[in-house]
């Protein structure tokens, strides 16, 4: 008889027989392209994957084992393999190099890696894939110059590279990308001319350049691009440069923004532009006098602050229907004010118009004095003053315009039911207090054409649940918050239909959740003249959606593979492979509760006198996504980060990294104990967050230096469930 060490070691090998019979049978009619496994094995190998996200990419195949981030065509090509069609790996806290084997990934439609620490240069091989549509890069910290070879990629739709360290020049074969309609390079370091070769794309949009450190002069030459809707520089230095007369004649332009570009001459006449509706040529050295052609009357927003201009305010800036902000602050103007352009609007309580003529040299105004309600004049600066005491137009105003743009949530009376853990009451259905589980979406516009979002905010919805093809009530804008640019950062919840033969919960289902998904990464919404470009920040799934990952393939498996597969396992012994499977699957059971303790949110909710509970999309919002600039410490425990909440509070974050989170019941009795600390030299708990395999603590935020630089010399320390007591 077997030794009970030697039965084990006799299943062990059986197991290692039966499985290798399976391998070789797999191999014998392999699944995806060998070339393209090994490519992505020198992709994982080249990045730093401190939080294992890419740790399946070392088991099984990468398209039948569903590999994070890797989504593969339905059937296998010519060759008899599978290959791949996507790589989406935004938002994974991954850092190190590209590496020049994704070049290898020849098949290849959409390359993301937004949102990231990735450093390094932009491997030239990716000119290589010719397949590829969408190059998206945005958001991470690579360096060196843009390849020569990006610009022989026969279908690229969007390249977006902007929030890196790209510095160099813009290469010339750019200009052979004929089916490129986005070019997204703002806030790098490129440098130099640009090329006037580009104005031969000719499906170009949108192109956003702003905050970079291009020179020379404007190409007059940009004015025949024949489908050009945003034209963005802001923030170069085009000194000496004047705006060629022939940007007036680019008739689908609905936004033309070159502000702080060192650019001198006259403001040239833009009132042919049909549909313009932003324009914004604020902080150059402009002089003359304003053009009195009526503007088109979508303009939302005209900025022509800090600059040289004379003459006096035309009278055509009246009648504008859509006019948001007009910013004439600092410059020369004198004469009258014209009321009309104020008195002929009539706003709802949605809308505010704010008018900036501060600090020029204007003297009267004609026409009433009266201002509508929602209605800012601001006069300061101006001989008007001197002479009157009209508080309305002589007081003081801020200077941020975006003040009430906060946040739009919305809450329910609902306190007879309560929804189970990450699940909520969706606060814009027809039926009242049903609960569902939203998809938590971090959206941000790039490039808006509007300065005053809650005008819009209706119609926002209209155009993201008919892009999405949702019902209008199935979204809701959790918050949203203006940001340098300007754009426009907010948090979307979208929620499942009502459907009363599922119960009292409501989810999507995997392949609508799929659906959804890839709508916004491959930017399968419709662009929107007045919203303009969008990008995804964060596609989250938490709760029921925590292991869902979107369908968008079969497994792919050719007829022979499956045989083969099948034959291998059959061959072991009947017995043995039932005890085999049974000891994989404790195996399995043991590693799977081990890691649904490690990573999932607590089922527990408890409501604590003092002591919020925040979702994790607040706490993204308050610490701009939890932006490295917002850190304030770090400890074993993981990273503390300052944070500002909707109202103002400036509070400290402590996230807890993945190795340190906590049980449940741990967790929440640690929440209780806290709340009733109370002491002169203790930080105050002000909540908590605990979802989507996330534990943070929020503490009031104590400013003037850390609390050793406060307390060094007149207090011990006793460290103790993550916080520290002082003692006299």
């Amino acid at each position: 008889m077997f030794s009970s060490r030697g039965a084990v070691l006799f299943l062990f090998l059986c197991l290692c027989w039966s499985s290798s019979k399976i391998v070789v049978a797999a191999d014998d009619d392999s699944i995806t392209d060998p070339i393209e496994v090994s490519a992505l094995r020198s992709i994982k190998k080249s990045l730093v994957d401190d939080y294992s996200k890419l740790s399946n990419w070392n088991r099984g195949d990468p398209c039948t084992s569903n590999w994070t981030g890797v989504l593969c065509f339905n059937t296998t090509m010519d060759d008899g393999y599978l290959h791949l069609r996507e790589l989406q790996l935004l938002n994974l806290n991954l850092s190190g190099n590209l590496s020049p084997e994704i070049g290898r990934l020849s098949y290849l439609t959409i390359l993301d890696f937004m949102w990231n620490k990735i450093s390094g240069s932009i491997p030239k091989e990716i000119g290589n894939i010719k397949s590829l549509e969408l190059l998206l890069l945005n958001g991470n910290e690579l360096t060196g110059s843009l390849p020569e070879e990006l610009g022989y990629l026969p279908k690229l739709d969007r390249i977006q590279i902007d929030q890196n360290y790209i510095s160099g020049s813009l290469p010339k074969s750019f200009a052979n990308l004929n089916k490129t309609r986005h070019f997204h390079m703002n806030n790098n370091s490129i440098s130099g001319q640009i090329p006037p070769e580009l104005s031969r794309l000719p499906s170009l949009v949108h192109m956003l350049l702003d905050n970079n450190n291009l020179t020379g002069y404007l190409p007059p030459e940009l004015s025949e691009l024949p489908k050009l809707l945003i034209l963005q520089l802001d923030n170069n230095n085009f000194e000496g440069t004047t705006i060629p007369a022939s940007y007036s004649n680019m008739s689908k332009l609905l936004k033309l923004s070159l502000r702080n570009c060192s650019l001198q001459g006259p403001m040239p006449d833009l009132s042919r532009i049909p549909n313009l509706g932003y324009l914004d040529l604020s902080s150059n050295q402009l002089n003359g006098s304003i053009p009195p052609g009526r503007l088109s009357l979508n303009i939302t927003t005209i900025k022509l602050s800090n600059n040289k201009l004379t003459g006096t305010i035309p009278s055509n800036f009246s009648g504008l229907p859509r006019l948001q902000r007009l910013f004439i602050a600092n410059n020369s103007l004198s004469g009258s004010i014209p009321s009309s352009i104020w008195q002929s609007r009539t706003l709802n309580a949605t809308e505010t118009f704010i008018l900036d003529f501060q600090n020029n040299n204007l003297t009267n105004i004609s026409g009433s004095f009266n201002i509508p309600p929602n209605v800012t004049v601001r006069l300061r600066g101006n001989p008007f003053c001197l002479n009157t005491n009209a508080e309305q137009f002589c007081g003081s105003h801020s200077d941020d315009d975006n003040e009430i743009d906060r946040s739009t949530n919305s809450t329910l009376d609902c306190r007879a039911q309560s929804c189970p853990t990450d699940y909520e009451y969706s606060p814009t259905s027809p039926i009242r207090c049903f609960c569902a589980a939203p998809l938590l979406v971090g959206y941000r516009l790039k490039s808006p054409g509007l300065s005053y979002f809650p005008a819009y905010k209706n119609l926002f919805e209209e155009y993201m649940t008919s892009g999405l093809k949702l019902n209008l009530y199935q979204l809701d804008i959790d918050s949203f918050r203006w940001e340098k640019g300007p754009r426009l950062k907010m948090y979307l919840k979208l929620f499942p239909v009502y459907d009363n033969s599922s119960g009292n919960s409501y989810v999507f289902n995997a392949s609508e959740v799929g659906r959804i998904r890839s709508m916004f990464t491959g930017w399968n919404i419709p662009d929107s003249d007045i919203f303009g470009p969008y990008e995804l920040i964060n596609f989250t799934l938490q709760g029921p959606y925590r292991d869902v990952f979107p369908p968008s393939r079969n497994s792919g498996i050719s007829k022979a593979a499956l045989a083969g597969i099948i034959l291998g396992a059959i061959a072991g012994a009947v017995t043995i492979s039932a005890i085999v499977s049974l000891l994989i699957v404790r195996a399995h059971m043991k590693n799977y509760h081990a890691i649904s303790r490690r990573r999932h949110s607590s089922k527990t909710s408890i409501k604590i006198d003092g002591v919020r509970s925040f979702t994790y999309g607040e706490m993204a919002l308050a610490t701009n996504n939890f932006n490295s600039s917002t850190q304030i410490g770090q400890g074993g425990y993981g990273k503390v980060y300052k944070g500002i909440l909707p109202d103002g509070t400036v509070v400290a974050v402590k996230r807890a990294q993945e190795g340190s989170l906590q049980g449940e019941k741990e967790f929440l009795t640690e929440i209780q104990f806290l709340s009733r600390l109370h002491h002169r030299n203790l930080v105050s708990l002000v909540g908590y967050c605990d979802e989507e395999g996330e534990q943070m603590l929020v503490y009031e935020f104590m400013s003037n230096g850390t609390l050793r630089d406060q307390l060094s010399g007149i207090f011990s320390v006793i460290r103790h469930s993550g916080i520290c007591f002082f003692l006299h």
